[in-house]
């Protein structure tokens, strides 16, 4: 049990030293990340539909 209270004290301790972002900061990472987000979700959907379509006509065309 002493174990366990020496690692929380020392979490807490180290938690101490960061260096926490500013809120602005936060923000705009935040938005940074939700774009990038939405853009590689378009691009890999975009792609995933591209090429599902050029199955279809590959198999329609070829039979399978």
């Amino acid at each position: 049990m002493k174990d366990v209270a020496k690692f929380f004290h020392e979490v807490r301790s180290e938690l101490t030293k960061v260096i926490w972002p500013s809120w602005d900061d936060l923000v705009g990472s935040t938005i940074i990340v939700l774009f990038v987000i939405a853009f590689f979700s378009v691009y890999l959907g975009v792609l995933v539909f591209g090429i599902s379509q050029i199955a279809k006509y590959v198999f329609s065309r070829f039979g399978a």
